[in-house]
């Protein structure tokens, strides 16, 4: 490398952002992932072996996956080649894969071809890669925000091995920010930076794992501060940190993901999850009726009868919210949501209703007990539809000793939470009643009343 080439290089790296000129340089140096990239994780393991072939990098922006795709390069000895599938086309990529099979023909090199938002390229487009895929031509390592295998084609997907990048722990983006105000090569070292520790936890709390975030936010502070030594302290954190755009795809990950969330956090019953997870969908634009549509399916499936004003509240908060909108329906779901959250819960009729439909479906049908069949019309008498049928507002308590169903089963079996408590032992009676072990039948010295059909 001439001197000119050297004083180039050092200007091009003087004008990378901190984030950029921080990047690892080694696997060692990496932070975070360490359930694929730790000791003996899968992805140390297929490079100690050389058997590393084409994955999938799927994950929250920074956090990494730009980085390792790089260094995997290096570890594999492989030519690195890197597009995104933001700006190139077909055409750029088949001469980037012939390009690939030469250099492997005549060098015995192969290409590490690094394609960034892969999810972004269309059917036909990814579909080019999968040939030199197939017979390792390239080692294609694809990165993206959005779940494979809902946006990456099938045939590519079984081709790969998908790797889920966590966000980073506070501690691991604490790590990269230490390591970035002590670096005088790449990072801040030139300047004397006195890093104050609650500015610290600022930043490894409002990164949100990403570390293109809380660099960028020390590199703000440090060069915007003329003081010397600069007191890197709270305030000047958070005056140096962008609000981040809040990332919900209303039709991806975020949406099922935090939708997910909010179910099982009102299930758990903890109202302090709820809200935030029911916060995060609102701040990302999700359609309020989807929500209160959602709290209504929950009422029935998760509380039931052990708080029956559950329906009623989550049906009229919904109509609150077509009457009123946002942004002040929001009030509506989050009362709904924290009475939700904090209700008794009982599934029961849910699982009543599953496993009828599944006697049904699995074909255990049943004949209508005769004297419960219609007996309205001409000729009924005369099959005996109806005889016997016992009114039962002529029996003590309105329960007449009859069979409704033809079998013994038991579909409901009320839970010992909330109202259901109280159901579980009228029911228990009823039962009892039904079968014949309660007081008999009989009018209950009321008289009798006309029997109905």
């Amino acid at each position: 490398m001439s001197l000119f080439d050297a004083s180039e290089n050092a200007n091009r790296l003087e004008a990378q952002p901190l984030a950029a000129r921080m990047r690892p340089r080694t696997l060692d140096e990496c932070v975070g992932q360490r359930h694929f990239l730790g000791e003996g994780k899968l992805l140390r393991r297929l490079l100690a072996a050389d058997r590393l072939g084409s994955v999938i990098f799927y994950g929250p922006p920074g956090t990494g996956k730009t980085t390792l795709g790089r260094l995997l390069a290096g570890a594999t000895k492989s030519h690195f080649q890197q597009i995104s599938a933001v700006t190139s086309g077909v055409k750029e990529l088949r001469e980037i894969l012939t390009a690939a099979d030469d250099r492997l023909a005549s060098a015995g090199q192969r290409t590490l071809l690094f394609v960034d938002e892969i999810h972004r390229f269309n059917k036909p487009q990814q579909e080019v890669l999968l040939p030199d895929v197939e017979e390792g031509v390239v080692i294609l390592v694809g990165a993206t925000t959005e779940n494979p295998f809902f946006t990456v084609v099938s045939a590519l997907v079984s081709r790969s091995r998908v790797f889920q990048f966590e966000p980073l722990s506070s501690d691991d983006v604490k790590t990269l920010i230490h390591r970035a105000v002590a670096d005088k090569e790449r990072g801040l070292g030139r300047f004397d930076v006195r890093l104050h520790d609650d500015a610290l936890d600022f930043l490894a709390e409002t990164s949100d794992g990403d570390a293109r975030r809380a660099l960028s936010a020390l590199e703000i502070g440090v060069l915007s501060s003329s003081e010397t030594p600069i007191e890197f302290t709270r305030q000047l954190a958070a005056e140096s940190v962008q609000r981040k755009a809040v990332q919900y795809d209303r039709q991806g990950d975020s949406h099922y993901d935090s939708i997910s969330a909010l179910i099982k956090s009102l299930r758990g019953s903890d109202p302090d999850a709820a809200l935030y997870w029911l916060a995060r969908m609102l701040e990302g634009g999700e359609d309020v009726r989807f929500l209160a549509r959602r709290l209504v399916i929950l009422a029935s499936e998760d509380v039931g009868n052990a708080d029956p004003a559950a329906l009623p509240l989550a049906v009229a908060a919904a109509h609150a919210c077509e009457l009123v909108g946002l942004p002040e329906c929001q009030l509506t779901l989050a009362q709904a949501v924290t009475y939700l959250a904090c209700a008794p819960k009982s599934n029961a009729a849910t699982i009543g209703i599953g496993e009828a439909r599944a006697d049904v479906r699995e074909g255990r049908l049943l004949p209508v007990p005769v004297h419960l069949r219609d007996k309205s019309y001409a000729g009924a008498k005369r099959l005996g539809h109806g005889e016997g049928y016992q009114y039962a507002h002529n029996s003590p308590d309105a329960i007449a000793e009859q069979d409704y169903l033809g079998v013994e089963r038991e579909y409901y079996r009320p839970v010992d939470r909330g109202f259901e408590r109280e159901l579980a032992e009228r029911l228990a009676a009823i039962r009892a009643r039904l079968r014949g072990e309660g007081r008999g039948t009989g009018d209950g010295g009321r008289g009798t009343r006309d029997e109905k059909k």
